[in-house]
């Protein structure tokens, strides 16, 4: 009998690798088993599953499903996760659901947009000699920049759209109008392209036979994950409607020189996909996905997330979560995989960015967006995770993103904040380049330390913080700078360790929660946050950990105030938001106090003042988490950051990055 189950076991493995998982499942079980796949087959056999093989990437993690005798999936729910937990042979157990991952790209027109498109000519090549001549107070200063010199940037490269990227050269026809590019020419003048780094896009597939991409594409770091195999070409229909990744892809790595279609901001990167849109999602197909071969990816960028509908509430799940944390701790030897992520679209809809778990993750960069005109688009959230912002569309007329499309076509109408985090994930390919040694945290520094509010300055709510950073809920700490975030890589020194401190807030004697009354609760952080291994000085990520009941949790707001006075609305009221599911150990993330110290008294305030009048909830618990140093950054030593207040005025030329 032994042998007769051993061979079966056998016979089950060899099938469950030819017969993959093309199945879209809907009773499909994650288990963690110790002792090996021989094991988890056998459970699954004693069980009632049907043993699928490992779950990629995870160890001591396999797929079950349950299936009757006919062959037909059993729908079993909690009873049998339950069951499955209660083993004593098995660690944890989840049944996987679907769920719905939007693409961030396409957005309706809004109406209500007055936004006026701009005029932008050419930027002309300054020759540095004649320049220093001149006062910038005169003046010839810009008669000679606009008509004197020849137009070498718009000669840089051949590429047929290469004169429609706005957004990658300098075409203002007004000195008063604000600077759009993300300062990259004068590193590809410098030879800093993205050589050697590889960056995965997490999307719906990747046209890699495109002309303008097939020599920058590295199928080593390229996946289905939802055919389960090593080809993420997407899947043509009529709709066109899987062209996203291709999309993203050609932001960061259209090849440059070769006539056809654009530049890609690191031409010169390697490029791959990991196809995971194109199919059924649930917690084990993004886990997958986000811990794909974190031993070669450098940056996985991500311009999706969960629907930015006004209601949704969701967070990576088990699996995702733990591949995020896997990436940051072991990915790139151990420097930590980077994770760009779009900040999402549903401004129209009164969405909040902080109810996107993905976005709020500490291990993400989230990035929005800024229109044409240095304004913030009608689609874009707000929320205090926003860590930066590069350029997308705006008003009805304004430009879009040139790139890559399906069928070996180009397209210049990519939008939304999809179009955003593709130019941030090759930015900060560009840093990699010179300093491979940066790792997740540094990469974060960087952007905080080295990115423009003056370009968007004109816009609402800008803020100093205590430590002398500017930000806004909207933008986070600006408009992403190429060239400075690369000069500051060169000679970077990694940032000390990071250390967390978790107070839980002061006995709660009332917990009621109801309409029009402010409850107001504080987090003493001074003895916690002075313990050997728990001491903080210079902040990064602040979380409040929120558990409470409320009847339309769409009314709530909550605001945070740091002991330095610095005030961040973490949750702002959702109209459509109509569920009485309150939260359950929900993360808010801010990083509007970024570099302060957090030691003294921080203070959450939630009230609802939308209503209906009978409004009621019910407090559970709030835990503050806070994560910095003990010790403040070497790039801090000498002060405060000097930002240039005349970063939107014509630059010199540069010769080296120092």
């Amino acid at each position: 009998m032994f042998w007769i189950i051993i061979s079966w076991i056998i016979v089950n493995e060899f099938l469950a690798t030819i017969v993959g998982r093309h199945t879209n499942h809907r009773e499909e079980w994650v288990v963690r088993i110790e002792g090996g796949p021989q094991v988890a087959s056998l459970l699954a056999l004693q069980n009632g599953y049907k043993h699928l093989g490992p779950v990629l990437g995870f160890k001591d993690t396999y797929i079950w499903v349950r299936e009757d005798r006919d062959g037909h999936e059993k729908r079993g729910g909690v009873r049998l996760t339950k069951a499955l937990n209660s083993s004593t042979k098995i660690i944890w157990a989840d049944q996987q659901r679907a769920i719905e991952r939007h693409k961030r790209d396409y957005v309706p027109l809004s109406n209500l947009d007055s936004e006026k498109p701009l005029i932008r000519e050419k930027r002309l090549e300054l020759d540095l000699y004649h320049l220093n001549s001149i006062k910038e107070d005169d003046n010839d200063w810009w008669k000679f920049w606009r008509n004197d010199v020849e137009d070498s940037a718009s000669t840089m490269f051949n590429d047929e759209l290469w004169n429609q990227e706005w957004y990658l050269q300098d075409m203002r026809s007004n000195k008063a109008l604000p600077k759009l590019d993300l300062n990259v020419l004068p590193l590809y003048r410098l030879g800093v392209t993205g050589r050697g780094v590889r960056i995965a896009v997490l999307d719906d597939g990747l046209e890699y036979t495109h002309d303008d991409l097939r020599n920058n594409y590295d199928p080593s770091i390229s996946y289905d994950v939802n055919e389960n195999d090593d080809d993420p070409l997407p899947r043509y229909d009529i709709t066109g409607k899987n062209g996203h990744g291709t999309r993203c892809a050609g932001e960061i790595a259209m090849e440059a020189n070769n006539r056809k279609c654009g530049v890609g901001v690191a031409f010169e990167a390697s490029i791959g996909g990991i196809k995971l849109l194109d199919g059924l999602v649930n917690d084990r197909v993004e886990g997958e996905a986000l811990g794909y071969k974190p031993e070669l990816v450098d940056i996985y960028t991500a311009s999706w997330g969960p629907a930015d509908d006004g209601k949704s509430l969701e967070a990576p799940g088990r699996l995702a979560t733990e591949a995020l944390e896997r990436g940051v701790t072991m990915g790139r030897n151990g420097r930590g995989s980077i994770y760009v992520w779009a900040s999402g679209n549903g401004g129209s809809e009164s969405d909040d960015c902080g109810c996107d778990g993905y976005v709020g993750s500490i291990y993400t960069i989230a990035v929005g967006s800024a229109s044409q005109t240095g304004s913030f688009p009608w689609y874009g959230e707000s929320c205090p995770s926003t860590l930066a912002t590069t350029y997308s569309s705006g008003s009805i007329l304004d430009q879009m993103i040139t790139t890559t499309d399906l069928r070996n076509t180009c397209t210049s109408q990519h939008t939304g904040t999809s179009a955003s985090a593709p130019l941030a994930a090759g930015i900060l390919a560009l840093a990699l380049q010179v300093n491979k040694d940066l790792t997740w945290r540094d990469v974060q520094h960087l952007i905080v330390w080295t990115s423009e509010y003056s370009p968007l300055r004109e816009n609402p709510d800008w803020f100093r913080n205590s430590a002398g950073f500017w930000f806004n809920s909207r933008f986070g700490f600006g408009l992403m700078n190429a060239y400075g975030l690369v000069s500051a890589s060169y000679n970077w020194t990694t940032v000390p360790d990071k250390t967390i401190c978790k107070v839980d807030v002061t006995r709660i004697i009332d917990k009621r929660l109801a309409y029009g009354n402010t409850r107001t609760f504080r987090f003493e952080t001074v003895d916690r946050c002075l313990l050997a291994g728990d001491e903080i000085t210079f902040l990064e990520h602040v979380e409040i950990e929120v558990s409470l009941e409320y009847s339309y949790r769409g009314a709530l707001q909550m605001h945070l105030t740091a002991p330095s006075g610095t005030r961040v609305q973490i949750l702002k009221p959702r109209k459509l938001d109509k569920s009485s599911s309150g939260f359950e150990k929900w993360k808010f993330m801010s990083v509007a106090s970024w570099g302060e110290d957090p030691r003294g008294i921080w203070v959450l305030d939630i009230v609802d003042e939308i209503g209906p009048e009978e409004n009621t909830g019910r407090i559970e618990a709030f835990t503050l988490i806070l994560h910095g140093t003990r010790s403040i950054p070497e790039y801090r030593k000498n002060g405060p950051r000097v930002y240039n207040q005349n970063y939107n005025r014509i630059r010199k030329a540069v010769s080296k990055i120092n």
